[in-house]
């Protein structure tokens, strides 16, 4: 039986940042999409099943705002993580109003990166198709034994 990884959408225009968060989060056993822009990262979220968003919020092409106001328009489920080099609490404040859950600011000790991350998915609500997902692997499981 394969279970599904849990899916998390990482969005930051440094290339190096992206690849160390993705590296640390994907050794940890989630499956990890980067993207480095806001576009693709719309485009990606309107699509994908998604368990976390991870969201910077200075961009080349827009704010990370913006982006969670939009994504909330779509998904009000999936918890958002602001992961900003932005210190100052206007910013948290702004990022927790906009639909965002979390905020953490660059950079971040690896175990409270991934204690936020867990935390998060385990509070989430589960999305339609994963529930759907969880059924099936009860079905199969009690079909097996």
């Amino acid at each position: 039986m394969t279970l599904n990884k849990t899916r998390i959408l990482f969005l930051d225009d440094h290339e190096d940042t992206r690849e160390m968060v993705a590296l640390i989060l994907k050794q940890s056993g989630y499956e990890v999409l980067t993207s480095a822009t806001i576009s693709a990262t719309l485009k990606l979220a309107r699509r994908g099943n998604f368990n976390l968003f991870i969201f910077d919020s200075t961009l080349p092409d827009g704010s990370g705002l913006d982006l969670c106001a939009d994504v909330r328009r779509f998904d009000l489920q999936t918890p958002i993580l602001f992961y900003s080099g932005l210190a100052e609490d206007k910013y948290k404040t702004l990022a927790l109003s906009s639909g965002a859950q979390a905020y953490l600011v660059k950079p971040v000790d690896v175990p409270e990166l991934l204690q936020t991350v867990q935390k998060l998915i385990a509070q989430a609500k589960p999305t339609p198709q994963l529930t759907n997902n969880a059924i099936t692997r009860k079905r199969s499981a009690a079909a097996a034994g």
